[in-house]
């Protein structure tokens, strides 16, 4: 059954069905499911008139309700032949095209669309008949080449074709048979010159032909070594062929597309590029859903994510930065100076400057990882910290093979793409406490981490390619120097930070902690204030440490009793004092040693270093009768006791100068003892206190309680430097004692005492333990005098306060 459509009378307005995903030519039978109301209503509407629609198709095909912008404009007029309703609501409609028509208004649109439409005349064939012909002949014979090599189209197609031939109805006819997109099939419908219509359809078969001839040769090439992973492969790329040629959306190019542009812009170096562009070859040749595609994939992510040319501008207002640096950090000149020199040379030499790597040396809580936060702040970078307790695996430094289920790199790398820039401040938090086992050392791994000759290509296991890290500024903080292995200490730029003394906490506690523990418990400085004096107590009485942890917890403490009372109802602000300290957090914890109130025979005061700060202890000798021998107790540590022996060994050895009967030592026994027994105790330093004490009881001289010393002894009577003169004069300080005997050698450490404590200290500069004698020894009150020339030799430096 056909139409003439010149015999039918095409009305202005008729009922418009919007179809989706097809596009109807003139002279085209085809059944039409129909299901949406509108569509539904159209089609009632056309069979209660002439039964003519329009049909025109939609621009989206998953729009669910069109509108007129989402509709073509050109499509075709049809008759609906027959119609039948189906049981789950929709209808069933056959439908053959009788002429083009073009949308000129919209009349309505609801309840079903109602349009204007203006039927389309077909244009005359501008070509001489030979033309003609040889265009109509060359789209035959493709079509029979497409149908030879397996298209499947309707078999009677080539029948129809032979008696077809107008070039503009064989144009219609063909795109009506080989599902073109509907862009494409829309192109033809439009297009009204029948030789142009033509030529795009010939366009289209000579394209269609093309891959179905590559196809062919696949099959051909595959076919005798296809295995079933190879079959699927073949499919697959017979699937990306045909969408490629039809131009339709291929994930994987576009994912490969997506990489190479990515890698362009990554700005990576120039062998790096290379590398990348190599995996991204393998990836594109691979099967998508091959193991090693996937890890092809993420290695090729981590490489573009990595910041390769990516830096942030330094800050180099030294000004600026010292203002920071102050704000955040009581103290710490050395470390202070060091970040503002590093800043004036990168100011002043802008290319080519490595970045320093320092090792902040501290006991816990000074505020080595904090100052590490505070320096990036101050210059402008971003900050990140890696904490190295308990690594054990080298991986965790320089990353893992790639041939490795899971591998993934180090932390290094996995920093620097976190931050996203080449140049950040980089906190390796106790690396002291690095381990090592089965899987390798990591402290080995982060030699090349931490050399600036080295880092600049720094290798990645996983990345395999070269990355710069001399721009990285590392700060690494340490508790024990010693655990260091000596190959990573010697890379470093080691800067001791020692434990605050009372002062340096009082000052810190009344300008950050107070303030930041008022704020974290809810109360307000109307509610609470902290006396210097209820500071100290809680310093002294309730914490034993260097940092500050511990006083911060206990200021903490003192400001949750003041809001629960508020809580009950109490009101009034309460005031810290020693006393209300003591009420608030109960008994105090530690109590500080006594100072001797007078002179005593064989009692000395020596000066300790802890990790806590200075500390003052007593170094006892009694005298018993025995056959001679040397007892030792108060937990001391091997050096001390070697310190012991040295002192006894002088006495004896000096015993006629120091006027000591010949047979004291034979029928006399000794006991050297240091309170708080359960407290170990070790180093050099206690050898002068130890000498000062046994030689004090052996001649019944007593020695000054107003004195404190410090310093290693030899078998020769010669003094020793030793370590912590600061602390150890600020312990001195704070007990009550002002004269304090050290080291000639000491001298450099005194002058880095702060001025105003400087000050208050007389320091007494000893080469040997004749001079050390000279000034403990108290002959008012001596049983029994040392000779002159032991007692009246005066040493020839003078102190600290006279210099």
């Amino acid at each position: 059954m056909s139409f003439d459509d010149k015999a039918i009378e095409i009305p202005n307005s008729m009922p418009m069905l919007p179809v989706r995903d097809i596009v109807v030519f003139p002279y085209m039978i085809l059944p039409l499911y129909v299901g949406r109301e509108s569509s539904i209503r159209a089609v009632e509407e056309a069979l209660a008139k002439n039964r003519l629609l329009f049909l025109a198709s939609q621009k989206d095909i998953a729009e669910e309700n069109p509108t007129e912008s989402s509709i073509y404009k050109v499509g075709t007029i049809a008759m609906i032949m027959r119609m039948r309703k189906l049981s789950d609501g929709r209808v069933k409609i056959l439908i053959q095209g009788v002429a083009k028509g073009k949308i000129n208004k919209f009349n309505q649109s609801e309840p079903c669309f109602e349009v204007s439409v203006e039927k389309i005349s077909e244009s005359t064939f501008s070509t001489t008949p030979v033309e003609s012909e040889a265009i109509i002949r060359n789209a035959k014979e493709q079509l029979e080449k497409i149908i030879a090599l397996g298209r499947m189209l309707s078999p009677d197609i080539l029948l129809v074709l032979d008696d077809v031939t107008d070039p503009g109805r064989l144009a219609d006819l063909i795109a009506s048979n080989l599902g073109l997109k509907v862009s494409d099939a829309q192109r033809v419908l439009e297009t009204q010159d029948p030789k142009v219509r033509l030529q795009f359809v010939n366009e289209i078969l000579a394209n269609e032909l093309e891959v179905l001839q590559m196809q062919a040769r696949i099959r051909n090439t595959a076919k005798d070594e296809m295995s079933k992973s190879q079959r699927e492969y073949f499919l697959r790329e017979q699937m990306r062929a045909i969408k490629s040629e039809l131009g339709e959306n291929d994930t994987k190019s576009e994912e490969v597309e997506e990489l190479r542009e990515k890698i362009k812009n990554a700005e990576m170096p120039e062998k790096v590029q290379e590398e990348a562009l190599k995996q991204l070859g393998r990836l594109e040749r691979m099967h998508p859903d091959a193991s090693e595609a996937s890890m092809v994939r993420t290695y090729l992510d981590w490489l573009v994510e990595l910041p390769w040319a990516k830096s942030t501008t330094d800050n180099l207002d030294l000004f600026h930065a010292q203002k920071i640096l102050d704000e955040d950090h009581f103290d710490l000149g050395k470390v202070k100076d060091r970040i503002l020199e590093f800043l004036a040379v990168r100011k002043l030499k802008e290319k080519n400057l490595k970045g320093p790597i320092l090792c902040f040396l501290g006991p816990p809580g000074v505020g080595k990882t904090s100052l590490g936060k505070s320096i990036a702040r101050a210059m402008g970078r971003e900050y990140f910290r890696i904490a190295l307790g308990g690594v054990k695996d080298e991986a965790e430094i320089r990353g893992h093979r790639r041939t490795y289920v899971g591998a993934m790199p180090g932390k290094i790398i996995q920093t620097l793409k976190q931050v996203k820039t080449n140049n950040p401040v980089i906190v390796l938090d106790e690396i002291d406490k690095l381990g090592s086992d089965f899987r390798g050392d990591p402290s080995a791994a982060m030699l090349e981490v931490l050399d600036p000759e080295q880092n600049a290509t720094f290798r990645d296991n996983y990345l395999n390619v070269d990355f710069d890290l001399s721009k990285v500024l590392f700060i690494a903080t340490a508790n024990v120097f010693e655990n260091i292995p000596a190959a990573l200490r010697d890379r470093m730029e080691t800067i001791s930070i020692s434990g605050y003394t009372e002062t340096d906490k009082l000052m810190i506690a009344k300008k950050h902690l107070v303030p930041r523990q008022i704020e974290a418990n809810g109360i307000n400085e109307s509610q609470i204030e902290f006396t210097d004096e209820g500071l100290r107590s809680l310093i002294s009485s309730f914490t034993r440490e260097a940092g500050l942890r511990n006083l911060e917890r206990e200021v903490g403490s003192v400001c949750r009793k003041v809001a629960k009372r508020f809580v009950f109802g109490e009101t009034g602000k309460v005031i810290v004092t020693p006393e209300s300290v003591t009420d608030l957090l109960g008994a105090p914890r530690f109590l500080r040693e006594e100072k001797l109130k007078e002179n005593h025979v064989g009692i000395a005061t020596g000066l300790a270093w802890t990790q806590a700060g200075g500390e003052v202890l007593f170094v006892e000798v009694l005298r018993m009768k025995g056959k001679g021998g040397l007892i030792l107790t108060g937990q001391l540590g091997d050096v001390m006791k070697e310190s012991a022996r040295a002192a006894m060994s002088y006495a004896r050895a000096h015993s006629d100068e120091l006027g000591i009967e010949s047979d004291w030592f034979e029928n006399n026994e000794l006991h050297i003892h240091l309170p708080a027994g359960a407290i170990p105790k070790d180093g050099p330093s206690a050898g002068v206190t130890m000498a000062t004490a046994l030689t004090s009881l052996v001649t019944g001289v007593p020695v000054r309680c107003d004195v404190a010393m410090t310093g290693e002894i030899t078998l020769a009577g010669r003094v020793l430097p030793v370590g912590g003169i600061k602390e150890k004069a600020l312990a001195a300080l704070n007990f009550g004692i002002s004269t304090v005997i050290v080291p000639l050698q000491n001298k450099k450490d005194v002058l880095e005492i702060p001025k105003e404590y400087k000050e208050k200290i007389n320091f007494m500069f000893v080469e040997n333990l004749d001079e050390v004698f000279s000034l403990v020894f108290d002959h008012k009150d001596a049983k029994k005098r040392l000779p002159a020339t032991k007692m009246g030799k005066k040493p020839k430096h003078p102190s600290a306060s006279a210099a």
